[in-house]
């Protein structure tokens, strides 16, 4: 009987799974967009959303990589000076800092895990920090100034 209701639940779940995935995926499919995602440097970047202070103090620490056009997008309840340091990172990052009326206003390339305990914060108030692999805003020509859109 106990392995039954065992068997129920994880049942349920699955099936709760399937209908969340198959819901962003047709929101992908009939708009185009990936969700969640990042439209900079007229790419899109899928991102995981950090917008607690656990999954903002979690980050990507302990993380293999990222995927190509993927990455992390930090979102803050207010504007702010917000530093980002390498703590328990496993590779190297870009670091894009974004204004609350979405304009990219600081970056950081190539931020290594030895840089470890170094803080790296922008010159002015952000709402919004993005992480992408390390190269990513070179390849795409992020620039200081660039709209960005959000599809969260």
């Amino acid at each position: 009987m106990k392995q039954t209701g065992i068997l129920m639940v994880a049942l349920a779940i699955l099936v709760i799974g399937e209908l969340a995935i198959y819901s962003v995926s047709r929101v992908e499919k009939t708009s185009g967009v990936p969700v969640p995602s990042v439209l900079i440097a007229e790419a899109y970047v899928r991102v995981d959303v950090a917008d607690t202070e656990a999954s903002r103090a979690r980050g990507l620490s302990g993380r293999e990589g990222l995927e190509g056009n993927s990455g992390m997008l930090f979102v803050f309840p207010r504007d702010g000076y917000y530093g980002i340091w390498m703590k328990d990172m496993l590779f190297s990052i870009d670091i894009v800092w974004i204004s609350a009326d979405l304009e990219v206003i600081h970056m950081a390339q190539n931020v290594a895990p030895a840089t470890y305990p170094e803080s790296f914060a922008p010159n002015r108030p952000a709402r919004y920090v993005l992480e992408l692999p390390a190269g990513w805003a070179r390849a795409y020509t992020v620039r200081i100034g660039d709209r960005v859109e959000l599809h969260l």
